[in-house]
C-alpha cells in the first residue's frame, strides 16, 4: 500500500537540512530504484521554486511499504527525523488516483 509520509520543519532548519540532504537522498534513491518511490519533495517557505535563504516548511514523500508500521519505521529512520531537521512527521495511508 501507500503511505504518505510528511514532515514539518523546525525554524530555521536550513542548515540542520542540508547537512542531513544526502543521506535523506540516498535513502529515496534507494525506495527509488526498489520501484517503490512515487513522489518525493520539499515545500519552499515562500512562493519560490528556490527560496534561497528562507529555507523550507517541510517535506512530502508518497512510498510503498507493506504496512503502516513499515512505513512509521521507514520515516523515523530518515536523517531528516534522526538529524532534528523536522519538528512533526505524520503518516498515512494514501490512495492514488491520479495521474
Amino acid at each position: 500500500m501507500l503511505y504518505a509520509m510528511i514532515g514539518d520543519d523546525v525554524p530555521g532548519s536550513l542548515e540542520a537540512r542540508l547537512k542531513a540532504r544526502p543521506a535523506h537522498l540516498a535513502r529515496l534513491e534507494a525506495l527509488r530504484d526498489e520501484g517503490r518511490l512515487v513522489l518525493a519533495g520539499p515545500m519552499p517557505a515562500i512562493d519560490s521554486p528556490d527560496p534561497g535563504p528562507a529555507g523550507f516548511s517541510g517535506t512530502l514523500m508518497v512510498a510503498e511499504f507493506e504496512s503502516l508500521a513499515a512505513a512509521e519505521q521507514w520515516f523515523a529512520d530518515d536523517p531528516y527525523v534522526t538529524q532534528g531537521v523536522f519538528a512533526r512527521t505524520s503518516v498515512k495511508p494514501f490512495k492514488k488516483v491520479l495521474p
